[in-house]
């Protein structure tokens, strides 16, 4: 590890696994409790990842903060770590390898799959990572264990010199590559990004390599700061309650040709119509809390032909760009990375995930 807390590996010595590991693990609503618990057992066709680092998502936050799933659990789904045991006809990994591993991996033959709709595949919503208790990652925890088709599809060789902090972007990449697609941001298009934490950090650096205009909002100063030094060619605050006009004044009048809605809160899609121009397009990022109910004008959409687009996690199809975009650094995600913290302070990563302060952006755990 150096200074930054970044972790490189240069050589391997295959370790004994040990039977019990360390794991962050969720116990019930706002409850989560660092423990210890059986390494995970492999079987053919199966491989077994010694985590070195897993980002922490805005859903992990979501589930653990509402109890939307059932206890226990261990989340964590950005992941990337160290092979150190291959099941029986696994020839694709071996012992030693830097892999980055989805959780999720289509069927890439059902209705929805034809359609790229891999999200709505039945096969996509049957977890193939996972540490224990029922898949969900697993991710914060010491060891994983990755599933076959996880095994043949999902993972990502990661170079030696990228490090494994950079590489759990690919997975938060690929989703919002696919919402960039799904918004069909085009070159020279004004394009708004509400929310300037990671992924809309994200959001607005793939929206400029498609060509856009981009503007981004946040109310916090240091993101909009580094909005700007990421790229952005105007970073605006929305608790001015200007946003809208700001906009329309350097767009003719009309209003952004499509906005990115990164922040959860229901009141964003109204404010997100309100900016778009007629005939342009709202995408919802954030909104996947399952409880969450949301009103708007009917006519923004009815009369001023507005169109409202949802996109949620990652498309099987675009890992290999997504690899692309971080391995070759056109995507600069070290520089979203503000903290790194350990398996036992799993809590206070939390906490500052859910209620970022000052120049916090990207929490990174280190199992």
């Amino acid at each position: 590890m150096n200074q930054s807390g970044t972790i490189f590996e240069t050589s391997f010595a295959a370790p004994p696994v040990p039977a019990i590991m360390r794991a962050a693990v969720y116990r019930g609503k706002g409850r989560v409790v660092v423990e210890d618990v059986p390494v995970p057992q492999i079987t053919a066709g199966e491989v077994l990842i010694r985590v070195a680092a897993c980002g922490i998502c805005g859903t992990d936050i979501k589930k653990i903060d509402h109890g939307f799933v059932s206890a226990p659990q261990i989340f964590g789904h950005e992941v990337a770590g160290t092979v150190v045991a291959v099941g029986s006809g696994v020839t694709k990994w071996k012992p030693g390898d830097r892999v980055m591993s989805f959780h999720h991996i289509p069927c890439g033959a059902c209705f929805y799959c034809e359609r790229r709709l891999y999200s709505q595949c039945a096969g996509y919503k049957k977890v193939g990572l996972t540490a224990g208790f029922d898949p969900n990652g697993g991710g914060f925890a010491q060891y994983v264990r990755a599933m076959p088709w996880v095994v043949q599809r999902g993972m990502q060789a990661i170079p030696k010199e990228i490090s494994f902090e950079e590489a759990t972007f690919i997975e938060p990449v690929n989703t919002c590559i696919k919402a960039v697609e799904k918004a069909r941001v085009a070159a020279g298009e004004t394009v708004l990004i509400m929310g300037q934490g990671p992924i809309g950090l994200l959001l607005m650096m793939l929206s400029k390599l498609a060509g856009a205009v981009v503007i981004g909002s946040d109310p916090m100063p240091e993101r909009r700061a580094k909005s700007l030094s990421l790229g952005a060619d105007l970073a605006l605050d929305p608790s001015q309650g200007r946003l809208a006009d700001e906009i329309r004044l350097r767009t003719e009048g009309r209003g952004a040709d499509a906005v990115l809605v990164a922040v959860p809160h229901p009141a964003a899609l109204t404010d997100a119509l309100a900016i778009a121009r007629p005939g342009g397009r709202v995408l919802l990022f954030a909104q996947n809390d399952p409880k969450m109910r949301i009103e708007f004008p009917a006519a923004a959409v009815g009369v001023e032909e507005k169109e409202i687009l949802g996109s949620y996690s990652a498309a099987v199809d675009r890992q290999e760009e997504s690899a692309r975009l971080i391995f070759s650094r056109q995507l600069p995600v070290r520089k979203l990375i503000s903290h790194h913290f350990s398996l036992e302070d799993m809590n206070r990563a939390l906490q500052l995930a859910a209620h970022p302060e000052g120049d916090s952006l990207k929490v990174v755990i280190q199992p």
